[in-house]
């Protein structure tokens, strides 16, 4: 069988390499626009920042080295220009010379993936204004960060790659700004979240300023000045993260199914016309929560939908189960992770979703090095299945995330992933795992036993007209009453049973012990602020 790969990065690599596995007389055929085939995109800020030193380490294969390990024939600098699914060839022109060729298939694979966008303002081709998408792009901006002339940066993009690229800049000294035109850094992270995290950013030199618009970008001959709809910020050096769009121009014509460019597959990776698939970051998989369409540009996504693809073309009929849009990324003292549909994405689904905030051990805290996690965990309230969870600490949060992914995957409820034999060791976890204990706090609260409002709650003044209660280890809360909760044996001097009172800790479990205490004696009208001062600032 003649297969062509348009495309040769992630997906289409890896579909390429499983074909000839699958069956080593197929004649598989890659054609790339680039040089490089292959390569670690995610790693890209990382060899900025000098994490990665040589930038091999960032090429998983030279085209020669694949195809001697594959059986693969690679065409580098090779542009796919034209699909005529009906002749079932495509023609590609070599860069290099210009010549065009037209290469026939059984099967086509569209795995061609996305370029930056570059902004509709004025100047954005100065010197020392940068993509960061390909190898080249990261050697160049290196080549420049290194020159020490660099001072001040502005990185357009508060997404993962683009906080990313700010903190690999902060790293060799440089000062950075990051804009974004959404309300709030992180997509993918309910706005409580991401402000945290916004917080946190800006407390280790990376001041994240979003809901501003990037109107122009200024200087003599290069980049010197980013202005907004707000101000303009001084800058050395320019990158734009604003986002990708996929590759899939080429395609116009074509017959094949697209909505807003990225092309539509089924559940077998198979585009509307036979014998065409596409994978990657130019094509559609589906939400495996809501079965919808969904656009998951990861290396991840690329590479365990195009594995299933090659299987499919070799007759295996096996559906993608979906995507979840999970998601880790690493921030100064802060890694942060996600999977699911957020709580405000749930609702608009029409699940009836309750959530909770909890601050909790990320490993034995008498430990070294313990620390804490902050999860958001999202259930739909009628069927207690699991919806999304999120999850911020400066320790594995990919641990927790994972469990979550397994578990939404297997449409589980709450009740099934209740006391799972997690592992457990001082250095690794706690006897309770965390997922395991924030899931006993959510059910506490469906279940009535914990009364809670939630920080985007609290922030939406859902408190307003309750009294703060100081019950934290040592007082804390200034103009608060302070509670020791291990003095409460009866009625609080001073705090009547009828009076709406709101339960503040550090971390939420010392005010959950005493609102659980002062039920006993009377008190009806508590409610605990979850995440305590740790997640929220809370004033009397």
């Amino acid at each position: 069988m003649k297969v062509l790969v348009l495309g040769g990065v992630a997906a289409g690599t890896k579909i390429a390499a499983k074909l000839m596995r699958e069956d080593r007389s197929n004649e598989v055929t890659v054609l790339n626009k680039g040089k490089d085939i292959s390569y670690a995109g995610c790693g890209l800020p990382y060899y900025v920042g000098h994490v990665i030193e040589d930038r091999e380490q960032l090429i998983v294969n030279t085209p020669e080295k694949y195809s001697r390990l594959t059986g693969v024939k690679v065409l580098t600098q090779t542009e796919a220009v034209k699909v005529d699914p009906a002749a079932k060839q495509v023609t590609a022109v070599d860069l290099p010379t210009g010549k065009e060729s037209v290469y026939d298939y059984d099967k086509l694979v569209i795995s061609v993936g996305a370029s930056p966008v570059k902004p509709p303002i004025e100047g954005c081709d100065l010197e020392n204004v940068f993509f960061m998408r390909t190898p080249e792009d990261a050697i160049r901006l290196r080549e420049v960060t290194d020159s020490g002339q660099i001072k001040r940066a502005v990185v357009v993009g508060a997404g993962y790659i683009g906080l990313e690229i700010a903190e690999n800049l902060k790293l060799l000294g440089i000062r950075p700004f990051v804009l974004d035109m959404a309300p709030n850094a992180l997509p993918g992270f309910d706005t409580e979240m991401a402000s945290y995290v916004e917080g946190k950013l800006q407390e280790s030199g990376i001041p994240v300023v979003t809901g501003v618009t990037v109107t122009g970008i200024e200087g003599e001959g290069k980049a010197e000045r980013v202005v907004t709809s707000r101000k303009a910020y001084k800058a050395d050096l320019v990158v734009l993260s604003a986002g990708i769009r996929p590759n899939t121009a080429f395609l116009e014509g074509s017959g094949i199914e697209m909505f807003k460019g990225t092309i539509l597959t089924d559940e077998f990776g198979q585009t509307n016309l036979p014998d065409v698939y596409a994978a990657g970051d130019c094509a559609m998989v589906h939400n495996a929560l809501t079965g919808k369409a969904a656009w998951s540009p990861m290396g991840s996504t690329a590479n365990i939908d195009g594995r299933l693809i090659a299987r499919n073309i070799m007759g295996a009929g096996i559906g993608y189960r979906g995507s979840l849009g999970t998601a880790v990324c690493k921030l100064p003292g802060l890694n942060v992770g996600r999977t699911g549909l957020t709580e405000a994405q749930a609702a608009a689904e029409g699940f009836r979703p309750v959530s909770v905030v909890t601050v909790v051990d990320d490993k034995a805290h008498y430990y070294p090095g313990a620390g804490s996690f902050i999860i958001k965990m999202i259930a739909d309230r009628e069927s207690l299945r699991l919806l999304g969870i999120q999850v911020l600490g400066a320790g594995a949060v990919d641990k927790v995330v994972d469990i979550a992914v397994c578990g939404i995957m297997m449409k589980a409820a709450l009740p099934d992933l209740a006391d799972m034999d997690l592992a457990y060791a001082p250095p690794f976890s706690t006897a309770i795992h965390p997922f395991s204990h924030t899931l006993n706090v959510l059910m506490n609260k469906i279940n009535g036993n914990f009364e809670t409002f939630t920080p985007a709650e609290y922030a939406a003044g859902a408190a307003e007209g309750y009294r703060v209660v100081d019950a934290c280890l040592v007082p804390s809360i200034e103009g608060a009453p302070y509670v020791d909760l291990t003095r409460v044996e009866g009625l609080v001097d001073g705090l009547d049973p009828e009076e709406k009172l709101l339960l503040v800790c550090n971390k939420g479990k010392r005010a959950y012990l005493l609102q659980n205490r002062m039920k006993f004696y009377g008190y009806k009208n508590t409610r605990v602020l979850e995440g305590g001062i740790t997640f929220t600032d809370v004033e009397a």
